[in-house]
């Protein structure tokens, strides 16, 4: 039996699609704003201030795996129901609530985990989505895309580990963009189509990120941002992203001539 921590995005629709495909026995806690598992008989919706009612329900399941999967959303906290044990780690949430998305998810785990309860990757049943150290299209990075790259992914492991940065664009050696809290896409159609070259989207985890909740996402959606914006690369981190719509991602790439490479 698996608990599966569902929030926003398609991934976690992706996640669940294939834990039916093979049979795995589960339930869902809905973490999602606007209910989206509802309609699903093994899904249950409660606040994220009920951690009480959460870890009963998962005991009482014999359920000691969960996986988390999606955004969860930032709560309002002066709208969230609190059971006994919400309260208690409410000054904990509150803390967290103020970093952002990324370390509510982490504080939720290390109460799984105070509980005996292990959380496994988002990718353990999917590791399809997530890419080996290759070049994945039939376009080549140029010598001077390279020196755009290596100057990107340098960039990258400079930056404080607190910091929200998954994601940066690099042109003619200088870094033209990095992503902020308002994602991926803000910052790719942020930029203006007026290049020396061509731009280049880096996209790898941030330090110390915990993988197991918050892997780095991309798709078809992302290449199409890209191809509007003029990037004419993605470089992408080893087991380290998800890729949603990996075949038409990569067919669209080719016809686009936008280079995918995994380093």
């Amino acid at each position: 039996m698996i608990c599966l921590f569902l929030g926003e995005t398609d991934f976690p629709k992706i996640v669940l699609k294939k834990i039916k495909k093979i049979k795995v026995k589960y339930f869902i806690i809905d973490l999602s704003k606007k209910k989206i598992f509802k309609k699903n008989k093994n899904s249950y919706y409660f606040s994220i201030g009920q951690f009480g009612k959460i870890i009963n329900l998962i005991k009482e399941k014999k359920c000691n795996k969960v996986i988390f999967a999606g955004k969860i959303n930032k709560p309002n906290l002066t709208k969230v129901r609190f059971d006994l044990k919400g309260l208690y780690y409410l000054p904990k949430l509150i803390n967290a609530s103020k970093l952002g998305d990324a370390e509510i998810l982490k504080l939720i785990i290390r109460i799984l985990e105070k509980e005996k309860i292990k959380v496994i990757s988002s990718n353990f049943y999917n590791m399809d989505l997530t890419l080996k150290k290759n070049i994945y299209t039939k376009v080549f990075p140029s010598l001077t895309d390279l020196k755009n790259i290596k100057l990107g992914i340098n960039e990258l492991s400079s930056i404080n580990p607190n910091n929200h940065v998954q994601g940066l664009i690099v042109d003619n050696m200088k870094i033209i963009a990095k992503e902020t809290l308002k994602g991926t896409k803000k910052m790719i159609m942020g930029i203006k189509k007026k290049f020396k070259t061509k731009p280049i989207l880096i996209k790898f985890p941030k330090k110390n990120q915990d993988t197991r909740i918050d892997l780095p996402t991309i798709g078809y959606d992302t290449l199409k941002d890209c191809q509007k914006s003029g990037i004419k690369g993605i470089v992408l981190k080893s087991k380290k992203n998800i890729f949603i719509d990996k075949k038409k991602a990569i067919n669209f790439a080719n016809k686009n001539k936008i280079f995918i490479i995994v380093v």
